[in-house]
This record gives C-alpha cells, structure tokens and sequence, in this order.
C-alpha cells in the first residue's frame, strides 16, 4: 500500500495533498502523460479551467482504470495551467475529484505551475501523474 504523509517539521499542505508518498516493493510505476480537457473523441471539454479539468482528471481515471489500476494508486499529480485566471476553476474540479477518490482524505502528492501557454491557445489545463500498482 502506497504511504502518504505530512510530517511534521514542514508546514501543512495548504491543499489537498500530501507532502510525502512512498511507493513499497513490489509495486509497478505507470506514468501518465499530460492530459487535457478533451473528450474520448477529441473536442475541447468547454472553454474554462473547470470543465477541462474535470474532464483531464476523467481521462486519468480512464488510463488507470486501462492499466489495471485505480486512482488510490496515484502517487503524484502534476498540472500546469496557463493562466491564473484559472486556478479558481481548477481548484473547484479538483478537489471534487479527490473527494470523491479519498474520501479519507489520503490524498496523493501534487505540484502545481503556471505557464506561459500550453499546446494549443484553447488549453487552460494540462495534468500529469504518477501511480503505482501492486504487481500481480
């Protein structure tokens, strides 16, 4: 079982995460590319930071659930959003994805930027991550 943890000596997480994640023997590490906020054929989710965060997040879902895995096994997230402007939005879909996915708030490790632009000039999302899997 992947351990998360704030210890103490560090000040608290002001989000949902943890500060720390170790991944025991025995695991397999899938890594996860970039995802947008499109849909399975292609199309922008909507315009702002919400919906296309909402549907990234379903997408990793999707890949996980691909893999054989599920989100208690994601270790990190990362996104990078192309505005402030956004971080509202994302905030919002975010921690309704993890408070779905952890409802006792063991929450992965997260790392959040903002850049100049992404991909394409439609983009206002992009997120990675990081999971670990018993072998079988």
């Amino acid at each position: 079982m992947i351990q998360r943890w704030s210890p103490a000596g560090v000040a608290p997480p002001i989000g949902r995460y943890s500060h720390l994640a170790r991944v025991p023997a025995g695991h397999e590490h899938l890594i996860i590319s970039g995802q947008v906020g499109t849909s399975p054929n292609g199309e922008l989710a909507g315009p702002d930071a919400e919906s296309q965060t909402r549907a990234a997040l379903t997408n990793i879902e999707n890949l996980l659930k691909a893999a054989g895995a599920e989100p208690k096994h994601l270790v990190k997230l990362f996104a990078m959003l192309s505005s402030t402007d956004h971080l509202a939005g994302y905030r919002k879909a975010l921690q309704e994805a993890l408070t779905s996915w952890y409802p006792n708030e063991d929450w992965p490790t997260h790392s959040l930027i903002v850049v100049a632009a992404l991909a394409t000039p439609e983009l206002a999302v992009e997120v990675e991550a990081t999971a670990a899997v018993p072998n079988h």
